[in-house]
């Protein structure tokens, strides 16, 4: 997997919010290309015992879930966490292997690409944030920018404590 490039092939904002939220969507698969399905699994910070490349790409498939489909959209909320294991998501991951989470993840993407095409960047979310404030779309892509990129750097700790493999 080639990360894309992280610049714009167009000035206007949709393509520059789409254009670094794929180049984060990529630069976290490209971290887990060839680490070992034992590897995946293997949580090396001792007071992080959830924090596995599985668990961390199960995240990112789940934060991007519930942003467009529950808050955006305002669909139920059917991912896998609960009140009793909020982090749910990181834990079930070492039950799959990876590559089914990458794949998971890639066709999850594509299908968000297809509703960002098509939709104004001012539509406002169905469903209110904790604040009670009602983010927008544009809000929601910058979000997960932040959100995927500030998760890359765990990775690339998680894969050099893991195999030393360095900037992935």
């Amino acid at each position: 997997m080639t990360r894309i490039d992280d610049m714009p092939s167009a000035w206007d904002e949709r393509t520059q919010l789409t254009t670094f939220l794929d180049y984060a969507r990529d630069t976290a698969r490209a971290k887990c290309e060839g680490v070992s399905p034992e590897h995946a699994r293997t949580a090396p910070l001792p007071g992080s015992p959830l924090m596995t490349m599985s668990g961390v790409i199960n995240h990112l498939r789940w934060v991007e879930y519930y942003w467009f489909q529950v808050v955006l959209l305002g669909e139920e909320d059917e991912g896998p966490w609960t009140d009793e294991d909020p982090d749910r998501e990181m834990r079930i991951a070492v039950d799959s292997p990876l590559p089914r989470l990458l794949a998971a993840y890639a066709d999850q993407s594509a299908r968000y690409r297809a509703l960002v095409a098509r939709t104004p960047l001012d539509k406002q979310a169905q469903r209110p944030t904790r604040d009670g404030r009602h983010v927008d779309l544009r809000w929601i892509l910058l979000h997960l920018t932040e959100e995927i990129a500030r998760h890359n750097g765990h990775l690339d700790i998680l894969r050099e404590l893991l195999d030393g493999t360095k900037g992935q």
